[in-house]
């Protein structure tokens, strides 16, 4: 069963909203990290399914850099993280102004 195009793209623009929400949400940090790591799977659906839509591989090549972007972004992130959380003791986005001084 061939999937419809359109249908691909929904789904994608579907999981990026829940991301987005996740992201603008904001309850602590780890949340807004998973939000953004939403997102770009989304993206990645979109690319696969462009690359399915048109017959070439270039979509899924993007996906491949994705996966690394999103990799690194949650190893970096979460390291921030948690040498933020021995500083000030939460998660919580709205107590982090150390960037201020």
């Amino acid at each position: 069963m061939i999937v419809p195009f359109s249908h691909v793209f929904i789904l994608a623009a579907a999981v990026f909203f829940i991301g987005l929400a996740c992201v603008l949400a904001r309850r602590n940090l780890i949340m807004i990290l998973i939000g953004i790591e939403i997102m770009m799977n989304a993206a990645a659906i979109a690319f696969v399914g462009g690359a399915l839509h048109w017959g070439r591989l270039d979509g899924q090549a993007f996906v491949l850099f994705i996966l690394g972007v999103a990799a690194t972004e949650v190893a970096v992130g979460l390291a921030l993280v948690v040498a933020a959380h021995r500083v000030t003791g939460s998660v919580d986005p709205d107590r982090y102004n150390l960037l201020r001084r």
